[in-house]
């Protein structure tokens, strides 16, 4: 559930939030989280399209030495050329600074592709060999892996995921992994992505090294059971002993599903963040990352309708 906070542009200043009975839980006891503003700068030296979509927060503090920031921000344009984009800060409240030699991974990587757009980055550090996986998409169709020793410079992997891989599939996106383990499976990653198969659906895949991936043909969760027709931008969560799947609904909120430890649920529990009907969200909140500062809890998200959508970000109250 989302609750408004007015008052905050550019840098973002750190409110003081204080629960109220408007603030009710969201499912499963996660906690409700309230519109802080916008944590990149107003103008940006890239921004292509205008629109900025699916962010990545990650700490680099006990990661690498001579990080820019405590945090690394990743983001993308979502059209044409898109381009993967990074900005750093040291705290989860801002503000954060944008690189200056955006993009940092573009639509041309010669000689290993050239697509009309690169988009959806999200990046995992792999502590037993000490470096970031970043997987993103470009063409909608192909999901890539890059790896890097400092977050910044990206070497190609390769492939990981491709409509191939998914029978039936259209599109195969917007993924995001975690490290999370299934005895029966022998794995050590997960990955939640997009799938368009009759309708726009949650799916899921493992593998022990982030590399080389298996897929479940069948969705791990369908729209139907939250009154959507459509389903994009999931992200894992844990809490009560058991697995979540956090995900945007054609509706413009997020919903929750709990997946269980082998994601072998699908347990529809609702609304997880409902949109603002005003500015920033204009009805629409999309791709979650979550992380915690100082012991608070924020949530990056993608805001408002398409070819406008905006990186924001809430604090948990």
């Amino acid at each position: 559930m989302l609750a408004g906070a007015a008052g905050f542009a550019g840098a973002l200043a750190i409110p003081s939030i204080a629960p109220t009975a408007a603030h009710a839980a969201a499912p499963a006891g996660f906690p409700t989280y309230q519109y802080l503003g916008q944590p990149l700068p107003a103008s940006l030296a890239y921004n292509p399209t205008g629109e900025l979509i699916f962010p990545c927060i990650r700490g680099m503090y006990d990661k690498i030495s001579g990080a820019r920031g405590r945090y690394y921000l990743y983001y993308a344009p979502h059209d044409a050329p898109g381009g993967i984009c990074l900005a750093y800060g040291n705290s989860l409240s801002g503000p954060f600074t944008e690189h200056p030699a955006n993009p940092i991974i573009s639509r041309t990587w010669s000689p290993h592709y050239s697509v009309s757009h690169v988009s959806s980055p999200h990046v995992v550090w792999n502590a037993s060999t000490r470096q970031f996986f970043m997987y993103y998409h470009g063409e909608n169709t192909t999901t890539r892996l890059a790896i890097s020793s400092d977050g910044i410079n990206f070497t190609y992997y390769g492939t990981v995921l491709t409509t191939a891989m998914v029978p039936g599939t259209t599109e195969a996106t917007y993924a995001r992994v975690f490290e999370h383990r299934i005895a029966a499976l022998g794995n050590k990653y997960v990955m939640v992505f997009m799938g368009l198969k009759s309708g726009r659906r949650i799916f899921w895949g493992w593998s022990n090294d982030g590399k080389s991936w298996q897929f479940d043909p069948n969705p791990l969760v369908s729209p139907a059971a939250d009154g959507q027709s459509d389903l994009s931008g999931p992200h894992l969560l844990y809490r009560n002993n058991t697995t979540y799947v956090v995900y945007h609904g054609s509706s413009g909120d997020m919903f929750l599903t709990e997946v269980g430890n082998n994601f072998d649920k699908e347990i529809h529990l609702g609304v997880f963040h409902a949109a603002l009907s005003g500015a920033p969200d204009n009805n629409r909140s999309a791709a979650p990352s979550f992380g915690t500062d100082g012991g608070v809890q924020y949530m990056f998200y993608e805001a408002g309708q398409r070819s406008g959508t905006k990186i924001a970000v809430a604090r948990a109250v």
